[in-house]
């Protein structure tokens, strides 16, 4: 995965704590924190598409069964 780079401007008096810390890694807590978010608002926007849904755990593994069979299927077809 490729890398890139961002640049982030804290306030110097938030800055001037951080750096009181010897164990805050900046680009580890930030990216950390990032990867987070992002999983908790995919994870919101999934609860959101399927507040209404009437599908059971049962049905759900089973259309899940059937789609993984079907992209097996579509990939042995085409080798």
């Amino acid at each position: 995965m490729a890398n890139a780079t961002i640049k982030l401007f804290l306030p110097k008096k938030l800055l001037k704590e951080i750096k009181k810390f010897k164990e805050i890694k900046l680009e580890k807590e930030i990216s950390e924190f990032l990867e987070k978010k992002v999983q908790e608002l995919k994870l919101a926007k999934l609860e959101e598409i399927t507040k209404n849904s009437k599908l059971t755990d049962k049905d759900i593994e089973e259309l899940g069964a059937k789609i993984k069979k079907g992209i097996a299927k579509w990939h042995n077809e085409r080798t």
